[in-house]
């Protein structure tokens, strides 16, 4: 039952011919090449028309070649343009594209209509033109409504119509053919002005294109029905401009909209010709803007209390919600009856989304993806100077309308983008990223640069949920602009590939979830220490590596630990990186908001400028530029023997403030007077809401000196252990020149 349902549902579809060529060739041959060509040749001459034509087609034929190379590399479904886009640039970029196509073709049918109407009009008087075109709506769209399949059937009346048409004018003559060359117009419109008015006459390929999900071979059909298409388009035009230049005088051309009716044999077809072109392009328009919402409705592109314009009826899915919706909004339109205004906006949709088309094919082609493999290929550089026509086109042909279609995409994909849709599929954006980041790792030189120094942190975090506090340490720190990695170290055998590569994943949508963006990696070892140990030597790319190790202090007590966990910082100090150990207060939390004070309070427990006491300011004026440390008070506080020494003190630091690029640093001298070093720190930092405190060089003393340290820390606010790596230096990093 489902295989012939299958193949009843497969012999329903359409072939080239009917579901891609003839859609698009009635919408190329539409209103402007009966109303507007001759008034083109007027303007600018046979010369000036046969460039306009050349050029607006060489950008529709470009596009077609993009177009082509997307159909003949993967299957192409419901649809169309959105289609494409989506599955090479994302979900956001299809949106992005597909909203504005969406609306700028609902909204060219009453454009259409009110042609029709019009023309009825010229040779009906007594006919009302908003009844006319309100009528017309509702059979256009029962056309649609009913099928596919009748609509195309309809078209192909019209194709004969305006075949019909095309041969009565080739037949005809016109009054004065000497008279072209010897009648001047008065005024004259410019070349850009012209080729604005004409350029929308080569648009018509995306009705075709839109109909990939009726097609039984689109991979096939979108290819050969787009590019004959197109090329037959671009030879009518080619031919009639000849003969309005040689049969009719340039002030007749622009004066006369009918000037092919007056020209022809039988007028009456030309008459014929030109219902048919309009009813065609409405046609063509209400096949295919139901089908792309149709097709975005599934995919949740669209919010989801619209889900239901995403049902189909009848064996090949018909989208007859999405085309009561069209019909409602042209029969809106048509009332108002007034949209000269939105027609531009609507021109810029249409060649915003040529645009993209001609992009991603580029994009393709540049990569070289082992996954791209079209049966038709080009080089990148034409679908790009596709691109770059379709760009130029658009704001030659009106800024502001560019600016306006611009906004609104951008303003889309941005919705798109917090709206977190997740595909099933991948893009070519990780291709691309990857390009850009292989050109910058060659560009970045391998020696140190102090002018550009910021922390590359290493997070030796384990489970993210038991250590939040490194994780948003590292945040604030990097403040969204400098790199840092999460590290979890696992048991050997405690996991397999497939596993690891699920937890790894689960960890970084833990963190996307709470807004943190940064790099995850899962290793195994025999223990937490080795695991770290072959990261700091081995993790990096080129010349991005860690050059911070960020750890909590060790919970455990056993000698065994910690005495790893000593090796572990002389292992990190030797090394060349810095160690940074985070022992946080639960009661002063990172993201607590100071109680009776204005600012948060920052001290650093100085030690001279060389070594630690360099990175630790460093470390506290980036974390106070991050909310919510933002303006925080930063105190350097150094503890002198004897009054004698206090006064040297402050001028050293205040030569250190002045001489080195740290603003709003205050600082503190505090003499001894017999008290240890215990009782000052207590009594000066008890109110601080974070402290760096710097750690001896590991030597002979270090455990010694460490576990001292540690209880001078225990019960005091989060605190920062920081250890400069060996030969380090920031007074460059510091200095302002």
């Amino acid at each position: 039952m489902k295989n012939r349902t299958q193949d009843k549902k497969e012999n329903a579809k359409f072939g080239t011919f009917g579901g891609v060529f003839t859609p698009s060739i009635l919408t190329i041959l539409g209103v402007i090449m009966y109303l507007r060509l001759g008034w083109v040749v007027g303007n600018v001459g046979l010369t000036g028309t046969l460039v306009i034509i050349t050029a607006a087609s060489s950008i529709s034929f470009l596009t077609g070649l993009s177009v082509s190379v997307i159909a003949t590399d993967k299957k192409v479904r419901a649809g169309g343009s959105y289609y494409m886009i989506s599955r090479a640039l994302g979900f956001e970029a299809g949106g992005a594209i597909g909203i504005p196509l969406y609306i700028a073709q609902a909204f060219s049918i009453p454009f259409y209509i009110m042609g029709f109407s019009e023309s009825l009009a010229f040779a009906l008087p007594s006919i009302n033109q908003r009844t006319a075109g309100i009528i017309t709506v509702f059979i256009v769209a029962m056309l649609a409504y009913k099928s596919a399949k009748t609509a195309l059937k309809a078209q192909y009346l019209i194709m004969a119509a305006i075949a019909a048409s095309l041969i009565s004018f080739l037949l005809g003559s016109g009054a004065d053919p000497a008279g072209a060359q010897t009648v001047e117009p008065a005024v004259r419109a410019g070349f850009w002005p012209v080729f604005a008015v004409f350029f929308p006459a080569v648009t018509g390929m995306d009705v075709g294109i839109n109909m990939s999900g009726d097609l039984k071979n689109p991979g096939r059909s979108i290819p050969l029905g787009t590019m004959a298409a197109v090329i037959l388009g671009y030879i009518v035009y080619m031919g009639l401009a000849i003969l309005f230049s040689t049969r009719v005088s340039a002030s007749e051309l622009i004066s006369n909209p009918l000037v092919m009716f007056d020209s022809a044999r039988w007028g009456a077809l030309v008459l014929l010709g030109v219902w048919g072109a309009t009813l065609s392009s409405a046609i063509g328009m209400f096949l295919s803007a139901p089908r792309v919402l149709q097709a975005m409705a599934r995919e949740r592109v669209l919010p989801d209390w619209m889900r239901w314009l995403g049902r189909g009826a009848g064996v090949l899915g018909e989208p007859r919600a999405g085309t009561a919706i069209t019909m409602l909004i042209a029969l809106f339109l048509v009332y108002i009856g007034n949209l000269n205004m939105l027609a531009p906006v609507l021109t810029m949709f249409f060649l915003a989304t040529y645009l993209v088309l001609n992009f991603t094919a580029g994009i393709e082609s540049f990569l070289k993806n082992p996954s791209f493999k079209p049966s038709l290929r080009v080089h990148w550089f034409f679908p790009m100077l596709g691109a770059l026509g379709c760009i130029t086109i658009m704001f030659l042909i009106n800024p502001t309308a560019t600016a306006v279609a611009a906004f609104s995409v951008i303003s889309i994909y941005v919705w798109l983008e917090r709206r977190g849709l997740e595909s099933k599929w991948g893009d070519i954006r990780s291709g691309l990223w990857m390009m850009l980041i292989r050109t910058g790792l060659f560009q970045i030189d391998m020696t140190p640069d102090s002018r550009n120094w910021r922390p590359n942190i290493l997070v030796l975090s384990g489970a993210p949920t038991r250590r939040w506090h490194l994780i948003e340490l590292s945040d604030m720190i990097t403040q969204r602009r400098g790199m840092f990695t999460v590290v979890t170290v696992l048991p050997y055998d405690s996991k397999d590939a497939k596993q690891k590569a699920g937890l790894e994943r689960a960890i970084k949508d833990y963190m996307d979830k709470r807004g943190v963006p940064a790099l995850v990696r899962l290793i195994s070892a025999p223990d937490p220490f080795t695991g770290a140990e072959r990261l700091i030597e081995a993790y990096g790319l080129g010349p991005i590596v860690p050059n911070t190790i960020l750890l909590g202090d060790t919970e455990r007590e056993e000698r065994e630990v910690r005495e790893k966990y000593f090796k572990l910082l002389e292992h990190i100090y030797h090394s060349g990186k810095n160690a940074m150990i985070f022992r946080n207060n639960p009661a002063t939390p990172l993201d607590r908001e100071p109680e009776g004070r204005q600012v948060k309070n920052i001290d650093v427990w100085w030690g001279g400028l060389e070594g630690n006491g360099g990175l630790m300011l460093i470390l506290a004026d980036s974390l106070r530029l991050e909310d919510p440390w933002r303006g925080s008070k930063l105190t350097v506080k150094l503890v002198v023997s004897d009054e004698s020494a206090v006064k040297g003190a402050r001028e050293n630091l205040q030569n250190m403030i002045t001489t080195y690029n740290i603003t709003d640093v205050e600082y503190e001298v505090i003499e001894g007077m017999n008290r240890s070093f215990d009782e000052i720190f207590i009594e000066s930092s008890k109110n601080a809401d974070i402290i760096f405190h710097g750690l001896p060089v590991p030597g002979k003393n270090f455990t010694a000196s460490y576990e001292n340290i540690s209880r001078r820390i225990e019960n005091m606010p989060s605190t920062v252990l920081v250890l400069a790596g060996k030969d380090s230096s920031f007074s460059e990093v510091l200095e302002k020149e």
